[in-house]
């Protein structure tokens, strides 16, 4: 493969990507003394039209989408997006709108909005939805600012926040912004909560358990109800993440389990563009008790006429501009309404059903830490390789020789060599097998000529980087080659 140089690489002195005519009239500097005009940007690369196109349609080529292959990043939930959200969400009247625009001429849009909350309210068993949240962080930090709210409201917003070690990595951090103490909650050896360190860490100084269902393992916790239970005896407030709802939606509901609050990630589970192709949504549903609190405005209707509830005296406040990301939200209706009940239903159990095939199909040849039945995705380790020297990062590189996406590595952090696989329901069975049979065409190269899979990747268009190197000093811009031998 011939490597492609950087662009600075091919600029060259006289080159021009086009050519204005003279100017025909008097030049008046004083006119644009005042402005923010650019100076010259010292090293810009000069190069041809031409070059242009080509160079970055010669990059386009190298890189690797849900369009083209099967991405079983597991916990990301990276599914094909089906190009109906998108025609939709291009209809003229939606990409015209302006959020400042009055609101008896987007009566459509916060249609849109409105009917999203009521759906997305019965897929998970809430009283009320608010869509503003912008990803899934932002959701699970909007959804601790509520419980802190109705605490402090109380006359104590309490000073600890209980999360499981098999909890989503953000969660943590939603909680210590919010003001909260965290207090890690061992898993027991079927990779679910142990009830009775719950029990003994369930005290009256605890705000919330915050809980992945189904857990990073892919994991259902079984004990759920018993779970909220014991939370709810003390005054606490449960709070789902529900970044991994795939496996949930149209058979199971959090509020029937008596969750308090979740976010769903729209760009995960309702299948709008993940990662470059966002942005994404993080709506958060609460249970009644929670509902004063949400962010402002809130759609209501009066007769048939929508409006905007900016009078909500209890309210958290804004938490972004304007209404959310609206497009995003559009495609995740299309989305749902396209599916339907039993659509959203069979989702949920063929991601099951792919995810199990996957386990089922591998458990020889990778350990599985935990035994108990997985859900939307399964997570093996890397202990039989590592006897050859093989890691988990060196198995992910080779299977980009193989021409597939490598999975979610070194995560969930209880699992030592991780690799977390999560397939969707949008992958057919040629494509699992072209994975499975890669990974076990793996596993017996890490037997036999292990150096080969602790060199890869061999036929990518990068080979093997010093991340280590990468990471502690980065170089985040393109000197001249001078330059930089009079720094060495």
């Amino acid at each position: 493969m011939i490597r492609e140089p950087l662009i600075f690489e091919i600029s060259d002195t006289g080159k021009r990507a086009f050519a204005l005519p003279k100017l025909d009239v008097p030049p008046n500097e004083e006119r644009l003394r005042d402005l923010p005009i650019r100076e010259q940007i010292k090293g810009f690369p000069l190069v041809s039209e031409v070059e242009v196109i080509r160079h970055f349609t010669r990059l386009s080529k190298t890189n690797f989408c849900v369009d083209e292959g099967f991405y079983p990043l597991g916990s990301c939930t990276m599914k094909y997006n089906p190009k109906i959200n998108e025609k939709i969400a291009s209809i003229l009247e939606f990409t015209v709108s302006h959020p400042y625009a009055p609101q008896d001429f987007i009566q459509g849009n916060l249609e849109v909005l409105k009917t999203t909350e009521e759906l997305l309210a019965e897929v998970t068993g809430m009283d009320a939805v608010s869509l503003q949240p912008s990803a899934g962080a932002q959701g699970e930090l909007v959804g601790m600012m509520l419980i802190r709210a109705c605490l402090e409201e109380r006359g104590d917003p309490r000073k600890i926040v209980l999360i499981p070690d098999s909890a989503h990595g953000t969660n943590p951090s939603s909680a210590h912004i919010c003001g909260y103490r965290v207090q890690e909650i061992k898993s027991n050896e079927s990779g679910t909560i142990d009830l009775e360190s719950l029990t003994q860490n369930m005290t009256e100084d605890v705000a919330a358990l915050m809980i992945t269902n189904p857990n990073t393992l892919g994991i259902f916790e079984v004990d759920i109800k018993e779970i909220t239970k014991i939370v709810h005896s003390k005054g606490g407030f449960v709070y789902m993440d529900g970044a991994n709802m795939n496996a949930l939606i149209g058979v199971a509901r959090p509020g029937d389990m008596d969750v308090d609050v979740i976010h769903l990630n729209l760009h995960k589970t309702f299948s709008t563009p993940h990662g470059g192709g966002g942005p994404g949504a993080g709506p958060v549903g609460v249970k009644n008790e929670l509902e004063p609190y949400l962010p402002i405005p809130i759609i209501e209707t009066k007769g048939d006429r929508y409006f905007l509830n900016f009078d909500r005296p209890k309210t958290i406040g804004r938490v972004r501009s304007f209404y959310g990301n609206f497009l995003v939200i559009a495609k995740a209706l299309a989305y749902i309404l396209s599916l339907g009940p039993e659509g959203l239903k069979e989702v949920a159990e063929i991601s099951v059903l792919n995810s199990n095939y996957i386990r089922k199909s591998l458990e020889k040849d990778y350990c599985l830490t935990y035994a108990t039945p997985t859900f939307h995705e399964c997570v093996f380790s890397d202990k039989f390789q590592r006897e050859h020297g093989v890691s988990n990062l060196d198995i992910a590189k080779r299977l980009i020789d193989y021409g597939l996406h490598p999975p979610t590595m070194s995560f969930p952090l209880i699992v030592r060599g991780a690799l977390m696989v999560e397939p969707t329901e949008t992958e057919s069975k040629r494509d699992l097998d072209l994975f499975i049979d890669a990974m076990k065409q793996i596993s017996i190269e890490a037997k036999e000529n292990p150096d080969v899979v602790k060199s890869a990747p061999h036929t990518s268009y990068v080979r093997r980087l010093d991340e280590t190197t990468a990471a502690r000093n980065p170089v985040l811009r393109w000197k001249e080659e001078k330059e930089i031998s009079e720094q060495e």
